[in-house]
């Protein structure tokens, strides 16, 4: 229960007490169980409902549906027929792959072909153009057409473009994508964790139809698995067959270019031309060695040459025949001539030697000269040669792979299977798996339970009641001294026949309890003037006044029951035989006390009424006239009970407290707001005013025991009755 701290904010007497608060930022368990028991009755009615509306939509209106699934598992080895090296590879079994094949299954493409393979955009459930129109569309039909009729009447002719307008291929199209949409819906594909297995689950409205459509896309999906492969390997092999075409060209171009290199050259081999170094190399060291002779002959020549007489030339000569001739020249003159004619000799071959040597060294000067023109040349050839031999090699190589691929590829291209296989196919369902009847009946219970659960919740924050003295005690922090019942008479008059005729009846005895605890408030100098009040109209303070007049009548003691609400005079309504004559005119001192009092039978007391005044009630209370009126009612009566308005609509109740012995603050239950009863404290407070005690009126046994309090809460619990004569 909400407990508001704005009373104690306010200016309090000294005596007052201090109003006992809650923690609101706690939440009591506890209280919130209790609140939920007390309307144990509204959830139960929510529960019902609930469960009835769950069972009828479970048991008649939902559409059964059946569930039925295929499983396939993906085969990341397999047995190779033949012991070739494969195009297009298997599955390895990553997680990336699982996904992608988790995809693949749940692909348009693939719910396409199952869709044009079992026909189904000929069956209802998926092509909702074939269902029959129901009354939603019919009224959606029927407003575009009074709406078009409507533009066409006030003139305006452009209509947006319907579907119908759009061309049939396009329909078609669009009514093929739903149906595809519709299967996918249907269909729900998972992985199972930690293996390769796939579960392909189906449901719809008929048994054969769900492991008709789960078959199907197993076999479409490991079909597509081949033709993804076949479509794989023709591809390879119409690129490879090209790519060998186009390398045999090249291959024979190759070729060709060097047989026709070799026949054009003059082609040696490496150990060739590695000879015809070795021939240069010896041929520059015969030149070297030429020019040496060449240079010896040349000195030899320019010192025969250079000798002045026969001595240096037979020295120079070195010839024997011309060292034999050389002692006999001075004395013979033949011997001269002949010494001269074999210098002359020796000198001419000297020349001769020289000539031959230098043509010799001119000539295999040429020789090398050519011979190094010719390595060179032959050189170049040989790289050249070797250029294009390595690109015919290379050529080669690569159509001798390619060719082998080729081979390869066409013959695996009929032995190509599919990376998964059907591990159980589906199997017609014996019953329907949706509508899950008593998951949807719990649900609908549970449902019903949070609803209700709520609705009270929400009822008892919203509720600004107070529903026992406890909750009012300690909101106020004053003792409630009184709980009156609601009194079964529907007439005010009745209130009085029915308290005299049911003496032992619970409304009697809970007045009883309200006069014991006024009475034992104060045992030495109990109250006299008792003013009865409330925070607005029609909380039962009147009754509280009339029937506590009357307990203490029953106790032989001499009552005075005073109307001190002249503004709307409803003792009338208790008293018909009221003289129109009252306290005002006691006031006014047209009327004495004795003259103006009526005693009523039925009630056993004296009662002064009031009358209609031109001057204001609070006036006529705060004058001396009011307090020497009460000064002799003290002197004549036992008790004086005064009835006065509410607190917070007129001021007249705390003047008339100010000669009060005791405030009764009335407080009907489960209807005055905490906010009424807090501001009407803080009226009282501000005046440093104090009351006697709180009375909890109307209290309505039927609600105690709805809110979960008649069976446990004091006199209004089921003991109770075996004490009462209702």
């Amino acid at each position: 229960m909400e407990v508001s701290r704005s009373i104690g904010s306010i200016a309090r007497p000294q005596n007052a007490p201090e109003p006992h608060y809650q923690d609101d930022d706690t939440i009591d368990l506890s209280e919130i169980l209790a609140t939920l028991w007390r309307g144990k009755w509204i959830i139960s009615v929510f529960v019902m409902a609930a469960v009835f509306i769950g069972a009828y939509y479970a048991f008649a209106i939902a559409v059964p549906k059946y569930r039925s699934t295929a499983v396939v598992i993906l085969e990341t080895k397999q047995d190779q027929i033949v012991d070739l090296q494969s195009v297009v590879g298997g599955i390895s079994g990553d997680t990336s792959e699982l996904n992608s094949e988790l995809q693949v299954l749940r692909s348009r493409g693939l719910i396409g072909k199952v869709v044009d393979r079992l026909d189904l955009m000929q069956d209802p459930e998926f092509n909702a153009s074939l269902r029959p129109i129901s009354f939603q569309g019919r009224l959606n039909a029927e407003a575009r057409a009074a709406a078009k009729l409507f533009l066409s009447k006030v003139g305006i002719k452009s209509t947006p473009p319907s579907e119908t307008d759009a061309p049939q291929d396009d329909l078609d199209q669009r009514r093929r994508d739903s149906v595809i949409s519709s299967v996918l819906r249907a269909v729900d594909v998972n992985n199972i964790r930690q293996s390769l297995v796939f579960q392909i689950n189906v449901e719809t409205e008929n048994a054969q139809k769900s492991a008709l459509i789960a078959d199907t896309i197993a076999e479409l999906y490991i079909l597509n698995q081949i033709e993804v492969k076949f479509e794989s390997m023709e591809q390879a092999t119409n690129w490879l067959s090209e790519r060998v075409v186009l390398l045999q060209a090249t291959l024979e171009e190759n070729e060709s270019k060097v047989s026709e290199f070799s026949a054009s050259t003059q082609l040696v081999s490496v150990e060739g031309l590695r000879a015809l170094e070795r021939q240069i190399k010896e041929l520059r060291e015969r030149i070297e060695t030429a020019k040496a002779a060449s240079d010896t002959l040349r000195k030899r020549l320019e010192d025969l040459e250079a000798a002045e007489n026969r001595a240096d030339r037979a020295e120079v000569a070195n010839d024997d025949q011309l060292t034999r001739l050389l002692p006999r020249v001075e004395t013979d003159e033949a011997i001269m001539r002949a010494f001269d004619a074999r210098f002359e000799i020796v000198l001419q071959r000297a020349r001769l030697d020289l000539l031959r040597s230098e043509q010799q060294l001119v000539a295999l000067e040429n020789s090398e000269t050519e011979l190094a023109r010719q390595v060179a040349r032959q050189g170049e050839d040989l790289i050249a040669l070797q250029q294009l031999s390595r690109e015919a090699e290379a050529t080669r190589v690569l159509y001798e792979y390619f060719l082998t691929r080729l081979n390869e590829t066409s013959a695996q291209q009929g032995i190509q299977r599919a990376d998964s296989r059907v591990l159980s196919k589906a199997v017609v369902p014996g019953g329907a798996s949706e509508p899950r009847k008593s998951r949807i009946v719990a649900l609908s219970a549970i449902l019903g339970f949070m609803l209700g659960a709520g609705l009270v919740l929400l009822r008892e924050m919203r509720d600004n009641g107070f529903r026992t003295a406890k909750d009012l005690e300690a909101a106020t922090g004053y003792t409630v001294v009184g709980q009156i019942p609601i009194i079964p008479a529907r007439k005010r008059q009745a209130v009085l026949k029915y308290l005299s005729e049911k003496p032992t009846s619970s409304a009697a005895e809970a007045v009883r309890n309200l006069r014991t605890s006024l009475m034992l408030s104060n045992v030495d100098n109990p109250p006299k003037v008792i003013v009865s009040t409330s925070s607005v109209p029609g909380e039962g303070k009147t009754t509280t006044s009339i029937a506590l007049a009357q307990n203490l009548v029953g106790m032989g003691k001499k009552v005075l029951l005073i109307e001190g609400d002249i503004r709307r005079r409803t003792l009338g309504e208790y008293f018909p035989d009221l003289p129109k004559c009252g306290i005002v005119s006691v006031l006014a001192g047209d009327l004495s006390l004795g003259d103006a009092v009526h005693h009523s039978s039925s009630l056993g007391t004296d009662v002064l009424g009031s009358e209609k005044s031109a001057v204001n009630a609070a006036d006529l209370f705060a004058s001396d006239k009011f307090k020497e009126l009460i000064q002799e009612a003290r002197k004549l009566y036992d008790a004086i009970i005064i009835d006065t308005p509410p607190v917070l609509v007129v001021p007249d109740v705390r003047i008339i407290s100010d000669v009060s012995d005791a405030v009764l603050f009335s407080v009907k239950w489960d209807k005055t707001s905490k906010h009424q009863v807090e501001e009407s404290l803080r009226l009282f407070h501000s005046s440093d005013q104090r009351l006697a005690g709180m009375v909890l009126t109307q209290i309505s046994e039927r609600g105690m025991k709805r809110y979960g309090y008649g069976g446990r809460y004091g006199a209004y619990a089921k003991y109770g009755s075996k004490y009462y004569t209702n």
